[in-house]
């Protein structure tokens, strides 16, 4: 979970008080779902003081810098709602005099901009300090590494208006970069530079790389690597910025912009915004916002959330507890929503009565009201979890292990005695580990919708990579590795509910010398012979072995598995050195029929 450092002395002038112990300050944080993971060393002097703050809920990134964090505190505490009078809307853009012409040759490049002015007062060190956390943890976390957002720092003093933002040959291009003392080709930069070095893998197979420039030809910055050691070098006492961010989601990129600016604006700076000309249609000049400006402007900061509509029943529902309308209205306000009572459909429900409610417009600094359960859990938390009146459960039941985890443990114990480890993984992992290092395809793998980080985008569909994984990082331990998990894995299966099943499932890897397909074979039999189960097996075409060496396990006529020598090109991708034979077994399908039922994790 998110980390951030605040200076205590800023932190409590933005929260608008201090707490007369640690208690009740933790306590306060639980708005925010945060927890102080570090109290600040009460020997440095009052204005040196550093808080150490977890945050616990990853669809908040505008909780992530000091001012955010102690904004939602505020709020909560009865804190009036902040005004942002600078961000535009949907057909009502505002009009400026710092305009960023993005062209056409950045479109399959890294499409999206928005940027914003902050001026009105000299930046400090403490403040500077906490710009730089905001863009690390927005860039890090919500921007996946910088994929799809990353964002720079300018001074405005030099800067020839327009700035164009382009895409260069990678080798037309020279500039000396932050912490550098001599030009260096965007190229360059990749290779010799440590944030190119860093950074790099996200631009380095495009013909084409992003450049950010003003109309004088100075080099502001090389999305998404490195700013300029000119325009691009923000120091203390600095009075007047340019902040842009790029990235591939407009969405998400203009959110970020909403929350730099939302959090300076607190800070009392005054907040300008800035004209984004595109040469082609995008999401917002096109579907969603409809404007009228000319071609496809958007004015940044712009305020392009939807409102969610959550019936009084829904949040009886979801609360155990009546409330009116009244009351959710204000315990919405305390967590900075603007909300409404009336009458309306929720979103998907089918044509009918119109249901009591509230309406909730999202802060300009959140885009996290995906359904009608969002508003309600925001009811929750500003009304305060402790309001709510406990209840005793209302059933009474027993515990017990069900069928699947039953069986699972009696696999387990013939896998240990055939010399293998247990190994206990995460269900999400990256494209490049599930897919592109397993030879597969997406076809059955399940991606999440809104990921805070490549490394957890997809749900895994397979053990094998997780036991590859392992692999590639033990080969100075003593060979033959064997290992094994039983684990959940899901897919999309049209035929369940949700369009994805879930199974248990059985993975094993044998790695050493003598590791081939026969040793596979044999250990499967022996599963198999403890197990009571009978069994065929068929030629198999997965591409994760070696053609001729991979075979299906088929039981009752239906395959339930496979196993194989791993394929060499899937060993070079992990950068395993030794031969591996692997296999993998769907275990709900061997529980027997009237094991199965309620509970069986299917």
């Amino acid at each position: 979970m998110p980390k951030i450092e605040v200076n205590e002395e800023v932190f409590y002038a933005l929260a608008g008080r201090r707490w007369e112990s640690r208690d009740l300050f933790e306590e306060a944080l639980t708005c925010a779902k945060a927890e102080l993971d570090e109290d600040a060393d009460q020997s440095l002097p009052q204005a040196e003081r550093t808080l150490k703050i977890e945050l616990n809920d990853t669809n908040r990134p505008d909780l992530w810098a000091t001012a955010g964090c102690a904004r939602q505190i505020r709020l909560h505490g009865g804190g009036k709602r902040p005004e942002y009078p600078f961000f535009s809307f949907p057909g009502t853009m505002q009009k400026t005099g710092r305009r960023v012409l993005v062209e056409k040759s950045v479109r399959q490049v890294r499409p999206y901009l928005a940027g914003f002015i902050a001026s009105g007062k000299p930046v400090s060190d403490a403040s500077l300090r906490d710009m730089i956390q905001t863009q690390e943890k927005l860039a890090w976390n919500f921007g996946r590494k910088r994929r799809t957002i990353s964002m720079g720092l300018y001074r405005i003093a030099s800067i020839k208006w327009p700035i164009i933002y382009r895409a260069v040959d990678p080798d037309s291009v020279s500039f000396v970069p932050l912490q550098w003392d001599r030009p260096l080709s965007l190229r360059e930069i990749l290779k010799q530079h440590p944030k190119g070095r860093e950074y790099g893998f996200i631009q380095e197979h495009e013909p084409l790389h992003p450049l950010l420039v003003d109309s004088g030809g100075a080099v502001l910055s090389y999305p998404p690597i490195i700013n300029s050691a000119d325009l691009g070098a923000v120091q203390v006492g600095d009075t007047d910025l340019f902040i842009e961010l790029t990235g591939t989601d407009q969405a998400a990129v203009t959110l970020a912009a909403s929350i730099m600016a939302c959090d300076l604006a607190d800070q009392d700076y005054t907040i300008e915004p800035v004209e984004v000309d595109y040469e082609y249609e995008t999401p917002f000049t096109g579907a969603v916002a409809k404007t009228a400006g000319p071609g496809n402007r958007i004015t940044t900061p712009y305020y392009f959330q939807e409102p969610v509509f959550c019936s009084l029943a829904r949040i009886e529902k979801f609360l155990g507890e009546k409330l009116s309308a009244a009351e959710c209205v204000a315990a919405l306000a305390r967590m900075g929503v603007k909300a409404e009572a009336g009458r309306a459909l929720e979103r998907g429900q089918a044509a009918g009565e119109e249901l009591e409610g509230v309406r909730a417009w999202p802060p300009e600094y959140r885009n996290d009201f995906l359904h009608a359960a969002d508003v309600a859990e925001d009811v929750m938390i500003g009304r305060g979890l402790s309001s709510f009146k406990p209840e005793r459960p209302r059933d009474f039941t027993v515990g017990r292990l069900s069928p699947i985890t039953l069986f699972s443990r009696r696999v387990k114990g013939i896998m240990t005695g055939m010399g293998y480890q247990e190994m206990i993984y995460n269900y999400l992992g990256s494209r490049k580990d599930l897919v592109e290092n397993m030879r597969g395809n997406e076809s059955r793998i399940i991606k999440i919708a809104n990921p805070m980080t490549e490394n957890y985008e997809y749900v895994r569909d397979s053990v094998l990579a997780s036991l590859l994984a392992s692999e590639s990082v033990s080969g100075h331990a003593v060979y033959p590795h064997r290992i094994f998990e039983t684990g959940k894995v899901a897919f999309r299966d049209s035929a369940e509910n949700y369009g994805a099943g879930t199974r248990q499932y059985l993975g094993f890897l044998h790695a050493g010398a003598e590791a081939n397909f026969n040793t596979a074979a044999g250990h499967i039999q022996t599963l198999f012979y403890y197990l009571s189960r009978d069994y065929e097996v068929e030629e198999s075409a997965d591409p994760r072995f070696i053609p001729g060496r991979a075979a299906a396990i088929r039981c009752g006529g239906t395959v339930i598995g496979c196993f194989g020598e791993i394929h060499p090109e899937a060993l070079e991708n992990w950068g395993v050195t030794v031969p591996c034979t692997a296999g993998e077994i769907d275990l709900d399908a061997l529980l027997p029929e009237s094991d199965s039922g309620p509970g069986r994790g299917s």
